[in-house]
């Protein structure tokens, strides 16, 4: 057995413990299937010494498995390289529609994945999650977003928890879904302390003004932990915190009560509420949500006296319990 169908071994072994485990039980039911195609999640009819995706992946959005040198690739993947199983990639381009429309609106929430991509067999820089634009749509084009791993260092746990972020984006781009929800229930709402930790400095060939803007969110979400962990305590504070298929930029739990910050890193205190203020209320109001007893935008810029005035009118016209907050 070859080193990557080890992983595959592993990874469907421990998959029971997970959502994405019961991948074949989906595939059943969406594609009315009599019976389940396959017991596991992957299997050795389609992984390979360099790479593997899920049965019955080829014309779907796969989950795939991949070596890169000494790293361990593991994500979804669009494979429009023809094969007999693929004559031409016409099936794939709605799917590619339904993953773009999905990716706008909650690429946030795979900020600390990455994109990637092969053409002519050489491969791309790694970049943020965004659409696939449409040049890119083309027969012989791998495109890839997940994340990998040193092969001496595996982690299952990390591997799986992402195969099961990635599954309501699968479920979408396939049909499984019908509505744009990572969720398929409702007060979906898990507070887990801590700073998940990101780059605030990287190199790339990605575009430089999205780069900068992700990184200085790096930076404030970092800064606004140390400040607020030191006032509440660390077991209190935490960043990235999953709702209902939204990510919370940084929660403050007060006893039963939970405060949300959500930051922006525009120039000005009232672009930063323009950009803020209908996720941060999705965020607490969206029906079936955890309401919040306090929501907080942040910014970089202090609030002008209009501003200020905005902010107060939103409190006492709408009964919100609505701040602005500049953090350096």
């Amino acid at each position: 057995m070859n080193f990557l169908a080890q992983v595959a071994a592993k990874i469907n072994k421990k998959s029971k413990l997970y959502k994405v485990g019961k991948l074949q039980h989906a595939r059943q039911k969406i594609n009315n299937f009599s019976r389940i195609p396959s017991s596991q999640l992957f299997d050795h009819r389609t992984v390979f010494e360099n790479w593997g995706w899920h049965y019955g992946g080829r014309k779907e959005l796969q989950f795939n498995i991949g070596i890169e040198g000494e790293y361990v690739r593991y994500g979804v993947a669009f494979s429009l390289e023809c094969s007999q199983s693929l004559p031409n990639i016409d099936v794939l381009v709605p799917k590619i529609a339904r993953f773009n429309e999905y990716l706008s609106e909650f690429c946030e929430i795979f900020s600390d994945l990455r994109m990637w991509h092969y053409e002519n067999d050489v491969r791309s820089s790694e970049y943020m999650p965004s659409s696939i634009p449409q040049e890119r749509v083309k027969e012989g084009v791998f495109i890839f977003l997940g994340a990998r791993s040193e092969k001496s260092a595996i982690d299952y746990d990390q591997i799986l928890g992402i195969l099961d972020r990635l599954l309501p984006l699968y479920l979408f781009t396939e049909g499984g879904l019908s509505e744009l929800s990572l969720e398929n229930k409702l007060n979906d709402f898990r507070f887990s302390a801590g700073c998940t930790k990101k780059p605030s400095q990287t190199s790339g060939l990605l575009t430089q003004r999205k780069l900068d803007i992700r990184l200085k969110h790096n930076d404030y979400q970092s800064n606004l932990y140390i400040e607020l962990s030191t006032l509440h305590g660390k077991d209190n504070v935490g960043t990235e915190i999953y709702a209902n298929g939204l990510s919370i930029d940084l929660v403050v739990k007060k006893g039963e009560s939970y405060w949300f910050y959500e930051i922006k890193t525009a120039s000005t205190a009232r672009a930063c509420i323009r950009q803020a203020l209908g996720q941060i209320m999705e965020y607490s109001y969206w029906p079936g949500h955890q309401r919040a007893a306090k929501l907080v935008i942040v910014g970089s810029a202090a609030a002008t006296s209009e501003e200020i005035s905005y902010i107060e009118y939103l409190q006492k016209t709408f009964s919100l319990p609505l701040e602005y907050k500049a953090v350096s």
